[in-house]
């Protein structure tokens, strides 16, 4: 037997077989599959590739926009917003909320989304808000405090010459979760606004239901009780939404996130919702948010079109 032959015959016996499979825990998962589908480095081998994009291209929007309006809407220090505005005269408002698994991510570096918006004519407004950390894995203290952000938004618009009756929101992976909560939350019953403060709101690649979440390894560092499990699941409250829905994610994203976009919206059209499901063809989870920094990329032009502005 030759040496080459030999070693490819050593080789063969020394490389593992498929792994076993564990206990399923969601669905068809087992930990390890369940923990990997929420978990978008798993899928995104150029996630700091886009993200220092993002750092870069935030830094030149802020450049050319000019620093925001940095304002309080809460008396914590983290609870402000920036406001970049457009020039046109009661123009409407679009908040964004920002996602990082919960963990990550301040207002500044998402300027970049600013300039779809205010070249467009609406007035860009990016959250802060404090991180699951920082909350001592409470999520229903970043979920308050975002509701709280839309709410003080809605009440102060015209004060940066926004329109309160044309508010929008729009928000990414955890964002896209808290945004979710923002669309059904009881305006009345908590803020005694009216129910349909939000006009309009884009949820992109987030999660709806955190059932699956809890049972993953989030739960590592989100403190899930039923409580929240239930309130803060947007798939739960389809009766509080009051505004169109676009939901969207990208086809290189977790199978989890993908299916998490596609039942929501699912269920928000059965219960005669108007919602629109946006697909990201070869888009990954990051990937994705660079498309509504763009007035003609598949969430920008669909964010303007919800607005009733056009991308050109």
């Amino acid at each position: 037997m030759t040496d080459s032959v030999l070693s490819a015959d050593v080789e063969r016996k020394a490389a593992p077989g498929p792994r076993p499979k564990g206990p399923l825990v969601w669905r068809d998962m087992d930990q390890q599959e369940l923990d990997a589908a929420y978990d978008q480095s798993k899928y995104a081998a150029n996630q700091a590739q886009v993200q220092e994009r993002r750092l870069v291209a935030s830094a030149r929007a802020r450049a050319v926009l000019g620093e925001p309006l940095r304002l309080a809407y809460g008396a914590g220090a983290i609870e402000q917003l920036d406001v970049y505005r457009t020039t046109r005269a009661n123009a409407p408002v679009n908040v964004f909320i920002h996602g990082g698994a919960w963990r990550n991510g301040r207002s500044a570096d998402f300027a970049y989304l600013a300039e779809t918006f205010v070249r467009a004519g609406a007035h860009s407004v990016i959250l802060d808000f404090t991180n699951i950390d920082a909350a001592g894995g409470n999520l229903m203290t970043m979920a308050k405090q975002v509701r709280s952000a839309v709410a003080w938004v809605y009440k102060n618009a015209a004060s940066f010459g926004g329109d309160p009756s044309r508010l929008h929101v729009s928000g990414h992976s955890s964002g896209g979760h808290l945004a979710g909560t923002v669309v059904a939350a009881d305006w009345r019953k908590d803020f005694g606004l009216p129910g349909d403060v939000v006009k309009g709101a884009l949820l992109c690649s987030g999660m709806y239901d955190l059932e699956p979440v809890r049972l993953s390894h989030r739960s590592n560092y989100v403190k899930f009780t039923d409580e929240i499990e239930q309130e803060l699941s947007a798939l739960r409250h389809l009766d509080r939404i009051a505004c169109p829905l676009i939901v969207g994610y990208g086809t290189c994203e977790t199978p989890e996130f993908q299916r998490q976009a596609r039942d929501f919206a699912a269920a928000v059209a059965a219960a005669g919702k108007p919602v629109q499901l946006l697909v990201g063809e070869g888009y990954n989870h990051f990937e994705m948010l660079e498309t509504l920094g763009n007035p003609y990329g598949l969430l920008g032009r669909a964010a303007l079109a919800q607005m009733g502005i056009p991308s050109v």
